[in-house]
């Protein structure tokens, strides 16, 4: 008799282990499926930036700090970045992207410029895109975590090696409402 009760405790953490496990998989492939859509926006960024930044430097000498900075960012190979290395980077260029329009404003004829216009514009439209994009991603990372760090499928989760994901969050200036219209 007892030998059933115990045979079926088995059967049931075994059971248990294998949902645990398969979830685990399940909410890891939303996060790098997540986090796959938002790289796409991320590169298109990274490849329009090289352009907004020539366009720039025609019209302003005195930004050269600004535009290094850009360019020391950029000389990394994107495909090469790991995706905490992604998340990382494309946080510093969005600080520097900023700096980029608020220096528009002090050139009329770089922001009277077609192409810093069309450029600027397609821009807005990818940062849109980041924006609904990494929701979506913080969202599945957080469900992630979540399941990770509960009892008692934290124990399963350390002992088949999963890991936390890193949110790609907003740093302190791009929290602040920056004051740019090019329409000026």
């Amino acid at each position: 008799m007892y030998i059933y009760i115990i045979i079926g405790i088995i059967v049931i953490i075994l059971v248990y282990i294998l949902i645990a496990y398969n979830s685990f998989i399940h909410s890891r492939n939303l996060v790098k499926e997540a986090f796959s859509t938002m790289d796409i926006y991320l590169k298109k960024r990274w490849d329009l930036i090289p352009n907004l930044v020539d366009i720039v430097k025609a019209y302003s000498a005195y930004e050269q700090e600004t535009l290094t900075k850009i360019a020391s960012l950029r000389s990394q190979n994107y495909d090469d970045l790991s995706m905490d290395n992604k998340l990382d980077t494309n946080e510093e260029l969005s600080k520097y992207i900023s700096n980029i329009f608020a220096v528009s404003e002090n050139y009329p004829d770089l922001k009277a410029n077609e192409v810093f216009l069309n450029l600027s514009n397609n821009l807005v439209k990818i940062e849109d895109e980041i924006a609904n994009s990494r929701k979506y991603y913080n969202g599945t990372v957080r469900l992630f975590n979540n399941k990770i760090q509960m009892f008692p499928n934290n124990i399963l989760a350390n002992l088949f090696k999963f890991h936390e994901y890193k949110m790609f969050e907003a740093d302190a200036d791009e929290r602040n409402n920056i004051g740019v219209n090019l329409n000026e």
